[in-house]
Formats: structure tokens, sequence, C-alpha cells
């Protein structure tokens, strides 16, 4: 087990999945508490045993909406921009909701997200401005 899965794992060890893959909760829940980067390392397990099958391009989606979070922590705009972009490409393909979430509303969390980085430009702080969205999963 590498440093990575010892990581994740440990990440885990206190989510309540309910009905979900324990990943995807913990996705959600790392999300939801600004960890963004945590968040993509937690679905990024996931993503590896179904990138090829149903599911693949949806986790990969989910993954640069993290992604983009972790580049405007870092005040870096215009990567995220690109990440927001990704993710609108990969989470337009399936249905909502899906697997429980609203793919609809995080499609429009992109979009919206993507147009205030684009209109701060090469840098600045977008998250000083405003607080980043949280995600539900229908139960």
């Amino acid at each position: 087990m590498s440093g990575k899965d010892h990581k994740v794992a440990a990440l885990l060890e206190s989510v309540e999945a309910g009905p979900h893959d324990p990943h995807f909760a913990g996705y959600i829940r790392c999300f939801n508490e600004q960890n963004f980067y945590e968040a993509h390392d937690v679905l990024e397990s996931l993503w590896l045993q179904d990138r090829n099958g149903p599911d693949g391009d949806f986790f990969k989606g989910l993954i640069q909406f993290a992604g983009a979070f972790v580049h405007l922590q870092k005040q870096r705009p215009r990567p995220a921009l690109k990440l927001f972009r990704l993710a609108a490409a990969y989470l337009a393909k399936y249905p909502s909701p899906h697997l429980a979430l609203d793919v609809a509303n995080v499609l429009r969390l992109v979009k919206r997200w993507g147009e205030a980085a684009q209109a701060l430009g090469r840098e600045g702080d977008l998250l000083a401005e405003q607080t980043p969205p949280t995600l539900r999963l229908q139960s």
C-alpha cells in the first residue's frame, strides 16, 4: 500500500457512506469541507477502478471540479477555468440525478464558477470573495 493509499484510507475511516460507495461519499465530505485536494485523491481511487466503465467520465468530471478549486485556493484562476471546462465536458454526458448527485446543479456551479474565474483573469483570490459551493447526495 502506497503512502497515498494510506492517506485515502485514513480519510475514509469516519465516512458514513450509507448506500453510496465510501470513496464517493468521502469525496462529497472532503469537497464540502473545502479539502479539495483530498476530495480529488479520494475519488481518484474509485475512478482508477472504473475509468473505462460507465461512470469513469462522471468521476473524472468530479475530480476536475475539485481540482479547479485546488487552483482557486492557490489563486490561479486560469488553470481553474481550464478544469471547470473539462469538468463540464465530462459531466454533461450524464443524466440528472446520477448516483444520487444532482448533475444539472453541478453543471450550473461549474458554469458560474468558471465564469467568475474567467472574469478574474490571470490572478486573484476568488475564494476570498465567494464561499465555495457544497454538494449533496439525494437519498
